[in-house]
């Protein structure tokens, strides 16, 4: 593997680091590795909830630039500090290749971003506006589900570094698979996207590497072997005998 922007991550020495991102699963495997590369298309991080998905994606956005509520390259809005420091103890291993456009999606704080977006229109109204890259109409006058769309159909342009924090979230299921042909067009002009997700559409896409973050590891794994698959497929082959099982285990 070797990313296009992006090669690979490395953790610098955290053990004088007494917080609690010391003590997360992710960042106590990834002391034990040398580092841990990235595809140059796709790259996703795939775990159960707390297992570190959203910190170590927050981590390599901001060590790259990033604002930490997410946006392009350029954006420097802030509503509340609640990004960890685990991007101080990250090192980037980037390539000479430098990407003309870029974003961090945060689906939790994407409203932030959109208003932001707003504000800068409103302030400058000599220049062109900046929603005509977004589609052209308020991300705040669409649906969740459609701005996020619109966000990644009009904004994102290829050559790009695109880190994305639990897409799906925004998305239906057809949606989603949109979503994947987008992706693919993206990296058909060199772009290069990082992905925590849920997601068994979206962890289909075939050239891609799938990390899976559990309590002891971080291991590079095949998409039928992840249990995002193999949970959601065992649920949708019997969707009542799944529910048996459950009910009455709770019982």
């Amino acid at each position: 593997m070797n990313g296009r922007f992006i090669k690979a991550l490395r953790l610098t020495d955290i053990s004088q680091d007494d917080s609690y991102i010391s003590r997360i699963s992710v960042v106590k495997n990834l002391s034990s590795m040398e580092e841990l590369s990235l595809h140059e298309k796709v790259t996703f991080f795939v775990g159960e909830n707390g297992s570190g998905k959203s910190t170590l994606l927050e981590a390599i956005a901001v060590k790259f630039g990033f604002n930490a509520e997410g946006g392009s390259l350029n954006f420097s809005f802030s509503t509340k500090a609640t990004h960890s420091e685990l991007f101080r103890y990250i090192k980037l291993i980037k390539s000479f290749e430098r990407p003309d456009d870029g974003f961090f999606l945060r689906a939790e704080s994407f409203y932030n971003a959109a208003t932001y977006i707003d504000l800068l229109d409103e302030s400058s109204s000599s220049l062109p506006k900046l929603i005509r890259r977004y589609g052209g109409r308020s991300l705040h006058e669409q649906s969740h589900g459609e701005s996020f769309f619109s966000l990644v159909s009009n904004r994102f342009g290829g050559n790009g570094l695109y880190i994305l924090d639990e897409p799906e979230a925004a998305l239906s299921p057809m949606r989603q698979m949109s979503l994947l042909t987008l992706i693919h067009d993206l990296t058909e002009k060199k772009s290069q996207f990082i992905i925590a997700t849920h997601s068994p559409i979206l962890l289909a896409y075939p050239d891609a590497v799938i990390y899976e973050l559990g309590e002891d590891s971080i291991t590079e794994t095949l998409y039928e072997n992840t249990d995002t698959y193999n949970i959601t497929r065992r649920f949708l082959e019997n969707p009542k005998r799944m529910m048996k099982y459950l009910f009455e285990k709770e019982e």
